[in-house]
C-alpha cells in the first residue's frame, strides 16, 4: 500500500482497506473513503478527515487526537480510541461504539450520537450542545460540567451517570432513564422531563425553572434519609 499517496490525499477510494497500526498522522485525508476499513491502532493524530467516510470501520485503539473528525462514523467501532481535543462537530456517530474512548476536550456540538454506546465514558466538560443522543447508552458516564444544552436525550439511558453541574438547559430528556444519576447543581431550566425516570437520583441544588412537566409533578422515589430537609423542599419550588 502506498502510504505516502494516502497521506497526501492522492488515494481517496479505499473501502475495506487494511491499514492497521499505520502512521497517517498530520495527513490531508478530506473526503477519503475508508468505509469498513481495518484501522485498529492506526495513528490519525492531527489529521484532516473532514467529510471522510469511516462508517463501519474498525478503529479500536486508533489515535485520533486533535484531528478534524467532522466525518461519517456510522456504526464504527471506536473502543479505546483516543479522540482527545478532536473536532467532532456535526459528526455522524449513530450506533458507534465509544466504550473506553478518550474524549477529553473534544468538541461534539451538534453531533449525531443516537444509539451510540458511551457507557462509562469520561465526558467531563465536553461540549455536546445540541447533540442528538436519542437512545444512547450513557450509563455510568461522567458528564460532570458537560454542556448538554438543547441536546436531544429522548429515551437515553443515564443510569448512575454523573451529571454534576451539567448544563441541561432546554434539553429533551423525555423518557430518559436517570435512575441513581447524580444531578447535583445541574442546570435544568426549560428541560423536557416528560416520562423521565429519576428514581433515587440526586437533585440537590438543581435549577429547574420552567421544566416540563413541573418537577413537583415528576414521580421521584428519593432516598430522603440521605438528603437535607431544606433541599427536599427546594424540589417543589421554582
Amino acid at each position: 500500500m502506498e502510504i505516502e499517496a494516502i497521506r497526501s490525499g492522492k488515494l481517496k477510494q479505499l473501502p475495506g482497506v487494511d491499514l492497521e497500526e499505520e502512521d497517517l498522522s498530520v495527513s490531508q485525508l478530506e473526503r477519503i473513503n475508508l468505509a469498513g476499513a481495518t484501522l485498529a491502532g492506526t495513528n490519525f493524530s492531527g489529521s484532516n478527515l473532514n467529510g471522510a467516510r469511516l462508517d463501519g470501520a474498525n478503529l479500536v485503539g486508533a489515535k485520533l487526537a486533535a484531528a478534524d473528525l467532522r466525518a461519517n462514523f456510522l456504526g464504527a467501532n471506536l473502543m479505546q480510541a483516543d479522540l482527545s481535543s478532536a473536532d467532532l462537530r456535526g459528526s455522524n456517530l449513530r450506533g458507534a461504539n465509544l466504550m473506553g474512548a478518550k474524549l477529553a476536550k473534544a468538541t461534539l456540538a451538534g453531533a449525531f450520537l443516537s444509539g451510540a454506546n458511551l457507557m462509562g465514558v469520561n465526558l467531563q466538560g465536553v461540549d455536546l450542545r445540541g447533540a442528538d443522543l436519542r437512545g444512547a447508552n450513557l450509563n455510568s458516564a461522567n458528564l460532570k460540567g458537560a454542556d448538554l444544552s438543547q441536546a436531544d436525550l429522548q429515551g437515553a439511558s443515564l443510569s448512575n451517570a454523573n451529571l454534576e453541574e451539567t448544563d441541561l438547559r432546554g434539553a429533551n430528556l423525555a423518557g430518559a432513564n436517570l435512575r441513581e444519576a447524580n444531578l447535583l447543581c445541574a442546570e435544568l431550566e426549560g428541560a423536557n422531563l416528560e416520562g423521565v425516570n429519576l428514581a433515587e437520583a440526586c437533585l440537590i441544588g438543581t435549577s429547574h425553572a420552567k421544566v416540563t412537566p413541573p418537577l413537583e409533578q415528576v414521580k421521584i422515589p428519593l432516598r430522603l434519609t440521605e438528603m437535607e430537609p431544606t433541599s427536599v423542599q427546594d424540589f417543589t419550588q421554582e
